[in-house]
């Protein structure tokens, strides 16, 4: 009995070693080519991690570079690295970038700064939330101008449901206070007060706001001036 079941082991074995024989025969060139495939792709994938870590630390050099000349009071050296970067860099430092080339431009002509943060707005390939950080800055450097309107329009989107609507409301509520139209700087303000994700330190200014708009215009009246007292006689 046992030598039965060695030689029907024996049997299977030389079975399967036919088998794999013939399976190397048929397919051994596609197995070769699916190996040096994969060799390939691994070789690949490591050679581009390699190449985007360097490109994302020459990048890190490139930007802090750029802060240096512009703490140095080198504006136009500074542009010159900034616009190598949106041109060239990774896409996280391409947008570092355009912001810091749009603060550097806001400070030269806050017009030209508007516009730079326009664009970055514009630009649907940057994440919803540094698009609204966009619009924010834009509007906040068009409030002064001679036409705000734009400024207040952008602002009042950002304060419907932004992750800057806080500031939004802040500014828009400001504006409507220095025009004296208390009631729209109270209903600005009452929203901040109302949501529970204001942070503190807005909510220990929207106190003063608020007591501010409590006192409502202040009215300036002029003191009627008192009859002059008649003038002693004159003696002799």
């Amino acid at each position: 009995m046992a030598e039965n079941n060695e030689f029907f082991r024996e049997v299977n074995e030389d079975y399967r070693r036919d088998q794999v024989a013939q399976i190397w025969r048929r397919y051994s060139g596609v197995i070769i080519a699916l190996a040096v495939l994969v060799v390939a792709a691994v070789g690949g994938w490591r050679y581009w991690q390699s190449a985007q870590r360097h490109a994302a630390e020459a990048a890190s050099e490139q930007f802090d570079t750029a802060n240096r000349l512009a703490r140095d009071g080198k504006p136009e050296e500074a542009d010159k690295v900034l616009t190598g970067l949106e041109k060239d860099g990774p896409a996280g430092y391409r947008l570092l970038a355009q912001f810091r080339s749009a603060v550097e431009a806001a400070k030269r002509d806050p017009a030209k700064g508007a516009a730079a943060f326009d664009a970055i707005a514009g630009d649907t390939g940057a994440g919803d939330a540094l698009r609204d950080l966009a619009r924010l800055r834009a509007a906040l450097l068009r409030l002064d101008t001679a036409d705000p309107t734009p400024a207040l329009a952008s602002l009042q989107g950002l304060a419907a449901g932004s992750p800057f609507r806080h500031t939004a409301r802040e500014m828009l509520g400001l504006v409507a206070l220095k025009r004296g139209q208390y009631e729209e700087a109270g209903r600005w303000f009452d929203q901040l007060t109302t949501d529970p994700e204001t942070p503190q330190n807005l909510r220990q200014r929207i106190e003063v706001y608020a007591a501010l708009v409590a006192g409502g215009p202040v009215t300036v009246t002029e003191a009627k001036p008192e009859p002059a007292a008649p003038l002693p006689p004159i003696t002799r």
